[in-house]
């Protein structure tokens, strides 16, 4: 039998890249429909006759279903043929959406946000293999910086230009666009990516031995508590603006497409300096971030001063996230990949706490408070994480 030629050699580079690209842009796709909610919250209310803090639920369940079975079904389909895997969730994803654009209640609604929670936690679990796979020869490092590319982009474009679709033709319209555009997609990939046998041997084995390391728990727990105190006060950061700020809504989307756009700054700051200064960029950013989340209440009738610290809070958020993924990563390369899902689960944790807990405050003492709840929490994780490095010092 002729053996058959690597996957390299059977395609031009031009393909190669190609499929990379488009890989990249499925993750600006999961990713935004996941963020998009944030710059509809009152929209979605409004057509449901229930309060923000309510619609704030979604934001939970989705993140919690993300967070709570990545690692689960990254076993349970570990021998699925990529590529018939990867279409598959299409499916379920598009499905989902249709049921999103038609959901005639809210019980309705937060259905169709679990089918796209679970497409969106197996995503993740295998998308970054296959990129790897089907990158051009020796750019398995680009392919990875496109899917984190694509990741930042929905919080720059896609999460933005989502709000504003959704401002003038309704919010079932912008998940329709994402449904029209993931079908695309997933036809691209069907015309683009070869069969692809999985290759996973990953296992539970190395799980109890991880969850033995109180240094990686201890990251694990700042993560989840500042992604929690940051998403007590970004998930309603669009009623917040509009009911206390007074600001119009062009402004609140020029405000959440410069909180991306600083973001994407700060993967760049972080790249230039991350190497040599991480743990001091860490600290930073965390004192950073929950000090602009203190300042959002006494800002935000001040235009110039708002946009600083929405810049400053984007960048910083930005920063630690990347910085812990260095940190996590240094533990055990041997079980990245259990690292890496644990990770991912720990942040969807955090951001379904965040909502929660922005829920619950403004529930209990109104709209204004959420930037004061998650400047507490952030205080918290500050304190988690100088006890952490405290720690770090006594095991040398």
């Amino acid at each position: 039998m002729t053996a058959i030629p690597p996957l390299e050699e059977t395609v031009s580079r031009r393909v190669q890249y190609l499929r990379v690209f488009i890989l990249g842009f499925s993750a600006f796709i999961f990713n935004t429909t996941e963020f998009v909610p944030v710059g509809l919250l009152s929209d979605i209310a409004d057509s449901f006759t229930i309060a923000p803090a309510q619609v704030g639920w979604m934001l939970t369940i989705y993140a919690w279903i993300v967070a709570l079975m990545s690692l689960p079904m990254m076993l349970l389909t570990r021998n699925f043929e990529r590529k018939t895997l990867l279409l598959s969730l299409f499916v379920l994803f598009n499905v989902s959406h249709l049921l999103t654009v038609f959901a005639w209640s809210y019980g309705a609604l937060l259905v169709s946000r679990i089918g796209i929670a679970f497409a969106h936690a197996i995503f993740w679990s295998i998308t970054a293999s296959i990129a790897i796979r089907v990158a051009p020869p020796g750019k398995e490092t680009f392919a990875l910086s496109v899917l984190a590319t694509g990741t930042g982009l929905a919080m720059v474009l896609g999460v933005p230009v989502g709000r504003i679709i959704g401002q003038w033709l309704g919010w079932r319209v912008t998940f329709a666009v994402i449904t029209v555009i993931a079908i695309v997609v997933a036809v691209s990939l069907f015309s683009l990516l070869p069969k692809l046998p999985s290759l996973f041997s990953g296992s539970l084995s190395k799980v109890p031995e991880i969850l033995k390391n109180r240094i990686l728990l201890g990251m694990y727990l700042f993560i989840f508590v500042i992604f929690s105190a940051h998403y007590t006060a970004y998930s309603y950061i669009e009623p917040f603006l509009q009911q206390i700020g007074l600001v119009s809504e062009h402004f609140t989307t020029l405000i959440l497409l410069l909180f991306g756009v600083a973001g994407i700054a700060g993967s760049i700051l972080f790249s230039q300096l991350g190497d040599r200064a991480n743990t001091l960029m860490l600290v930073i950013s965390s004192v950073v971030v929950s000090f602009c989340m203190l300042s959002l209440f006494f800002t935000v009738q001040h235009s110039t001063w708002l946009i600083v610290v929405i810049l400053l809070w984007g960048a910083a958020i930005m920063i630690i996230g990347l910085s812990m993924q260095i940190k996590v990563l240094s533990i055990d390369n041997s079980a990245a990949d259990i690292i890496m899902s644990l990770y991912s689960g720990i942040i969807n944790l955090g951001i379904g706490a965040g909502a929660l807990m922005g829920g619950q405050a403004i529930l209990l003492m109104g709209l204004p408070s959420v930037g004061f709840s998650g400047a507490a929490l952030g205080v918290l994780a500050l304190a988690i994480l100088i006890i952490l490095f405290g720690a770090i010092r006594d095991t040398r």
